[in-house]
């Protein structure tokens, strides 16, 4: 069972995961046009690429564009949440073994007090976004069942592994319910909202060349338009 749900059913996971998400992609962007968002994506691009990264760079950086100053503390969770999300699954040492021993691959890991402390965190961080869905009334009215169940099968695989490995109740059944879990939230990517992992950059790079094109030419007496 191991090895199948490991290697077969991995590639599976995998390979839905990447197709999935490059027809995502490949759609978002030819589904832009020009001449309905008034934006001369093509005409300019170097002042497109500029705006484009300057709206991404600002985005990362905690308190680095104006939307996250404006909600500081919202903003130290957002960010504690992703970075657990993002580099305790990549770079956890049980997850670089898998690949080396499936595929050969070396890669760089973390010590297992980091990884504890990043899955505390993202746990901690589920409920206080939950909360925060229920609590204020303008994300409430905004929120359904489905965003709560994105919640779930996001913390899930979190939850199970962090048991599995201090060896809270059956270890067998929390180190499949882990890896299940975490494959079904990849497959669960490209297909739900939580497309937002790519499609954050492709959203502030859209907006970024809006701007970016825009203010320039503005400052130049506007367009033709």
């Amino acid at each position: 069972m191991y090895n199948f749900i490991t290697g077969p059913l991995l590639w599976v996971t995998f390979a839905i995961f990447f197709i999935g998400l490059g027809v995502r992609v490949v759609l978002y962007i030819r589904g832009l046009d020009w001449r309905l968002d008034r934006v001369a994506y093509r005409k300019y691009p170097g002042l497109g690429i500029k705006g484009a990264l300057s709206s991404i760079f600002h985005w990362l950086i905690p308190y680095g564009s104006y939307g996250w100053r404006e909600k500081p503390l919202y903003t130290i969770i957002f960010f504690v949440y992703h970075v657990g999300l993002v580099v305790t699954p990549l770079f956890l040492a049980g997850h670089t073994i898998i690949l080396k021993e499936r595929w050969g691959i070396n890669w760089p890991t973390i010590s297992m007090a980091l990884a504890d402390t990043l899955t505390i965190c993202v746990m901690v961080a589920t409920v206080l976004i939950a909360i925060r869905r229920l609590g204020l009334p303008e994300v409430r009215i905004l929120t359904t069942l489905y965003d709560f169940f994105l919640l779930f099968i996001t913390v899930l695989p979190f939850l199970s592994g962090f048991l599995a490995v201090h060896q809270f109740g059956d270890y067998t059944f929390w180190n499949y319910t882990h890896i299940l879990s975490g494959q079904a939230l990849l497959i669960a990517i490209p297909f739900t909202k939580l497309f937002h992992v790519v499609g954050f950059f492709l959203s502030r790079a859209q907006l970024g060349m809006d701007f970016g094109i825009k203010r320039a030419y503005k400052a130049k007496g506007g367009f033709a338009w």
